[in-house]
């Protein structure tokens, strides 16, 4: 299907290599069945893509009923591959939501939380190692999810990141784990976890997955520099913001997909300015004759700060919609118009 051939990037200093697109899977085991994963799973491989990230809490919204249905579901299907072809991510849940189905709590990013969820993991996954193992989100205070600015009164007790450094070494060191990363980190988090690996020798972060799109180029403010300058990975997620860069919420606001099927999910996108911003690009689409998703998704498989991005869908044909606009060319014209966009609606789903 692809017509240029998929590029592959090494995620860090030297950590894994894996392909520019990466298939996110948040939607199995609730959106799609084992039999629908499996299908994606299959034609994902077959168009280059080397890449799978999961998480222990998936699917999405995050339910005790369905909670470890999603690495189950990739676990059946990997069981069935050439383990040496995938790079197979997957996350562990911190303690800063509220998922008491998970270790009871969790409690805290701490050596016990983490080697329980890892060992969880492995065997949903039905595999003896992870390649990229990261957390899910900070234990620590800080703006998450939609929240925009830091509130210093809301500080709390929380395991170090270099106790959390170090427990992931032990996993490295006993094989379980190649590489470690983060996602939905600021920049003095990434900077803090580089720090701490560099003074103490422990495992340098390779990647930081965090929100990445149209409607949402925080990343660029300060990470852009923090990860250049510190090779470390952006794994965009949400490059459709949920489908509101799909242009279906423009014609139909309850139309099919997670923000109307599940209420107060994706609350970064009940702000004032998603909706004109979303028509904007939109129009900017049709007068290039692409689909709105298409612009959307060549927008961040440009991005040079962009090491991999990670698409979903539900369905066979969002899929192949998705994988179409690698195709895309993305010009200078093209690339000032969604900037001058950007600037009349700047990240309005941060």
């Amino acid at each position: 299907m692809l017509q240029r051939s998929m590029e592959y990037r090494v995620l860090g200093r030297n950590g894994p290599r894996v392909s520019a697109i990466c298939l996110g899977t948040m939607t199995f085991g609730q959106q799609n069945s084992e039999a629908e994963a499996h299908e994606q799973l299959d034609f994902a491989l077959a168009q280059g893509i080397n890449f799978i990230d999961t998480a222990e809490m998936y699917p999405v919204p995050a339910r005790a009923e369905t909670s470890g249905a999603t690495e189950r579901f990739v676990g059946s299907w990997l069981a069935r591959q050439a383990r040496e072809r995938i790079v197979l991510a997957t996350k562990v849940a911190g303690p800063a939501r509220s998922l008491g189905w998970i270790r009871g709590g969790p409690l805290a990013l701490d050596r016990a939380n983490i080697r329980e969820a890892v060992e969880g993991s492995l065997r949903r996954l039905r595999t003896d190692y992870i390649d990229l193992y990261q957390l899910h989100w900070p234990e620590r205070n800080q703006p998450m999810f939609g929240q925009w600015q830091y509130e210093p009164d809301k500080e709390r007790e929380c395991t170090s990141i270099r106790a959390q450094l170090e427990a992931l070494a032990e996993l490295v060191d006993e094989g379980k784990v190649r590489y470690v990363g983060l996602s939905n980190e600021h920049p003095w988090g990434v900077m803090e976890f580089v720090r701490l690996a560099a003074l103490h020798g422990l495992p340098r972060v390779v990647s930081t997955q965090n929100a990445y799109s149209l409607l949402n180029r925080v990343f660029e403010y300060g990470l852009a520099e923090v990860c250049h300058r510190e090779s470390v990975g952006l794994l965009a997620y949400s490059p459709l913001a949920f489908g509101h860069l799909t242009g279906k919420y423009l014609a139909d606001p309850q139309a099919p997909g997670r923000l109307s099927l599940f209420e107060q999910f994706g609350q970064r996108y009940g702000k004032p300015n998603v909706v004109p911003a979303a028509r904007a690009y939109a129009e900017l689409a049709a007068e290039r004759g692409l689909t709105p998703a298409q612009l959307a998704l060549v927008f961040t498989y440009r991005r040079p700060c962009v090491a991999s991005t990670i698409i979903g869908a539900t369905t066979m044909a969002q899929l192949k919609e998705n994988l179409s606009a690698w195709d895309v060319p993305l010009d200078a014209e093209l690339v000032s118009a969604i900037d001058a966009i950007h600037l009349r609606y700047t990240n309005p789903a941060p």
